[in-house]
């Protein structure tokens, strides 16, 4: 079984798309506390945040990369996952 960590960036985009607690994460940061998105619109969410029209960009452009990164990094630690980043 292939670890999260060692899949390319856009796979690992789409796994956590479909993840229902990223999804309460993505409705809540989108200023929609109390709700879920769907994974068509965490997606969406995901593609903003990282500046990408296509979760495939994430795989090529760097800066791209690095923001879906610092998105992981805030959801884990969100999620308890991590401890809390320092700004």
């Amino acid at each position: 079984m292939t670890r999260l960590t060692q899949m390319h960036p856009a796979q690992q985009a789409g796994i956590l798309c479909n993840d229902p607690q990223f999804q309460k994460f993505a409705a809540i940061r989108s200023g929609l506390p109390g709700t879920q998105f769907c994974a068509s619109a965490a997606a969406q969410y995901l593609r903003e945040a990282c500046k990408i029209a296509s979760r495939r960009e994430l795989n090529t452009n760097a800066v791209a990369h690095s923001n879906f990164a610092a998105l992981r990094t805030s959801f884990d630690a969100w999620a308890g996952r991590i401890a809390t980043p320092n700004p």
